[in-house]
């Protein structure tokens, strides 16, 4: 399990996926399934099956699959439960670790007894989370790109990509042109909508709340607009410049539309993982409660995310942060995030735990992300953030980065919704004095140089986007 990836699952996809990849072994040969992101079977017959990798395995698949050869790149064998997801490593054998899988759930899950016992994964054939933007966007092959817009379109309508009500729609309407076709004046296109609207816009845009309270939310006045928004957005997808009814040219522009506007959200291609962080004291008796939270993961950084309002409460570049996890034998394990703010208008340091059992998971991907960057960019303009928009600078106008940070956007860091310990130099209180970045408690962080460190104002460099 060393190095792997691996998250507790909350995904439709993970729930979708409770079965097993393995329909019958024998002394030679077996039938594995291996389910692709739109939920479609590819079967296998495979030769020793037992020792067989996970480099073996995917290359098969490719060949029946007649895939190009950069999909042996851009995608990865998952071994995937409703409790537990796992990205494996090209050298790991795929039956071996599905024979251990309740040794997983245990070390790295705190899912019931019962639970274990009945759980089984499915391998999955999806994004590879090492797999660059940047290389993503020289992909031309329709097949390909097919299969990543079925994943980001599963990973959008479960809102573990939390979006915008303007996004969704954009994406909802491109979705709209891919099943529907072209958008035809006349034609009762909003019944259709309506009684498909799930199948376009995350659940939560779907419900047609009303009322005093929905409308203090946030969310039932928006909702209510989600169906126009997403009519109006599919009128306005514009066809490719040519020959039209090349259908296989036509949705292959799509797809590609979709991955477009998927890579100016911040987490896209990330890793998740479950956790819970302290809810910040409240009312008289200073109750807190701790909130679950999904911690995504990526080559670009790392995201902390509300499970249950879908917006980010922390976002951070590796250039932002240092981190190290603990995992005493009598607590629980904890990621530790530590980053420059400010209390009161005084520089400080904070840092947020996220409580676990993955933490041990997350710190190695972390690090591992952070070598793979270095190794693939060694000398990153010093004007420019690294790997800030790097994916998508050269493809996107650059009037359409600013969406996503306009005021209150779901992608947009939420500092003060978190209980974070705030210190400088000793650890144990605040001194009203600059922090530095060698008082840090961890020795786990990005070094960019001198001066690479600077305070992180909480309404402008902490918004991811």
């Amino acid at each position: 399990m060393d190095g792997t990836e691996g998250n507790a699952g909350q995904s439709s996809t993970a729930e979708r996926s409770h079965r097993s990849s393995v329909s019958s072994v024998g002394a030679r040969a077996a039938d594995v399934l291996v389910y692709l992101a739109d939920d479609t079977v590819v079967p296998l017959a495979v030769e020793n099956l037992p020792t067989l990798s996970a480099h073996e395995l995917h290359r098969s698949i490719c060949e029946v699959l007649q895939l190009p050869d950069i999909a042996l790149e851009a995608f990865a064998l998952w071994l995937v439960s409703p409790l537990l997801e796992v990205q494996l490593k090209p050298k790991h054998q795929p039956y071996k670790l599905g024979r251990q899988w309740p040794e997983l759930l245990l070390r790295f899950t705190d899912a019931p007894d019962d639970d274990v016992a009945m759980d089984e994964p499915s391998l999955q054939f999806r994004r590879n989370v090492f797999f660059p933007r940047r290389q993503e966007l020289q992909i031309h092959e329709e097949e390909v790109l097919r299969l990543l817009y079925e994943e980001a379109k599963a990973n959008v309508l479960a809102a573990r990509y939390p979006c915008d009500v303007e996004d969704c729609e954009v994406l909802g309407a491109l979705v709209c042109r891919v099943q529907l076709g072209p958008y035809q004046p006349g034609q009762p296109a909003a019944c259709t909508l309506r009684e498909k609207l799930n199948s376009f816009l995350p659940a939560h845009l779907c419900k047609r709340s009303h009322g005093l309270f929905a409308a203090l939310r946030g969310r039932g006045a928006k909702a209510g607009t989600g169906e126009q928004g997403l009519l109006n957005a599919y009128r306005q997808v514009k066809e490719t410049i040519g020959n039209s009814s090349e259908h296989e040219a036509t949705l292959g522009s799509h797809y590609r539309a979709y991955l477009l506007k998927c890579h100016e959200l911040p987490f896209y291609g990330c890793a998740f993982f479950h956790g819970e962080i302290d809810k910040p004291a409240q009312g008289f008796l200073h109750r807190g409660g701790r909130k679950p939270v999904t911690v995504a993961i990526s080559l670009e950084g790392v995201h902390v995310i509300d499970s249950r309002e879908k917006h980010v409460l922390l976002g951070l570049r590796f250039q932002e942060l240092s981190w190290d996890h603990t995992s005493p034998e009598e607590e629980e394990p904890v990621l530790w995030l530590e980053f420059d703010g400010d209390s009161e208008g005084v520089p400080v340091n904070k840092l947020l735990r996220v409580y676990s059992k993955q933490a041990e998971l997350m710190s190695g991907l972390i690090e591992y992300c952070i070598e793979l960057s270095q190794a693939a960019e060694p000398a990153a303009p010093q004007d420019r953030a690294p790997g800030a928009h790097s994916a998508h600078d050269s493809s996107l106008p650059p009037t359409q980065r600013p969406k996503l940070r306009r005021q209150c956007s779901v992608v947009c860091s939420r500092i003060q919704h978190l209980s974070t310990i705030d210190y400088v130099e000793d650890g144990k209180g605040i001194k009203r004095v600059k922090p530095k970045r060698s008082t840090s408690f961890f020795s786990r962080q990005l070094s960019m140089g001198q001066g690479s460190y600077t305070v992180v104002q909480p309404t402008d460099s902490l918004e991811q986007g």
